[in-house]
């Protein structure tokens, strides 16, 4: 289990730091701003989730979470060029950051014995919370309020893993189906445009 977060928290961190390299190279910032875009939207999650549960917040206890934000902020002052040639690098780069991280999130809260519902609700806020301060901090809509599929992704993630956890699957095969799950969703509102029915107000529906 303690290898299981470790990577995860690492893969969220880092996924999530290139996620604000890129906004920040969208916005032609300089190499300062890249190094605080990586820094805040890859430890924002994870800092959030350890505040709600009263547990020491995970970076300033390893140090070496922001050395890899700080790395990965200096690094892609250079490759954020090639980055952005690939395909939709920032919402696929979020997605994965998403996918780690809701599972990570809702595994250290069960890791600390808070209940399972308490664990999934950690998982989303864990997952999402880096990507909307990001977005907030760039003036840029959150995905968070677009109609595609985002927010349902982290619940997926979580929630399979929770569930999975609960049933007694060891850690490893719980945690991949909760990843895949939330990419699944992702991935095919990525490609696919998937998304749930919006709200219709009543004079909208003709009642």
């Amino acid at each position: 289990m303690i290898m299981m977060l470790q990577i995860l928290d690492f893969l969220g961190v880092a996924v999530f730091a290139i996620t604000g390299t890129i906004v920040a190279s969208r916005l032609r910032l300089d190499c300062l701003a890249f190094v605080f875009f990586s820094v805040f939207t890859g430890v924002g999650g994870g800092t959030l989730r350890d505040l709600l549960l009263d547990a020491p917040v995970f970076w300033v206890e390893n140090q070496i979470y922001l050395v890899v934000c700080i790395a990965i902020g200096g690094a892609m002052w250079f490759l954020a060029p090639f980055v952005e040639k690939l395909s939709k690098p920032l919402r696929w780069a979020d997605a994965l950051g998403l996918a780690a991280y809701s599972v990570m999130g809702a595994a250290k809260t069960l890791s600390l014995g808070h209940p399972s519902i308490v664990a999934v609700l950690m998982g989303v806020a864990t997952a999402t919370f880096g990507g909307i301060i990001r977005d907030t901090i760039a003036g840029q809509p959150s995905a968070l309020v677009k109609p595609e599929i985002y927010l349902t992704s982290a619940f997926a993630g979580a929630g399979v893993y929770v569930g999975l956890w609960v049933l007694g699957t060891p850690a490893w095969p719980a945690a991949l189906g909760g990843v895949c799950a939330a990419l699944l969703l992702r991935g095919g509102a990525i490609m696919r445009g998937w998304c749930l029915p919006p709200y219709r107000p009543p004079e909208d529906r003709g009642d």
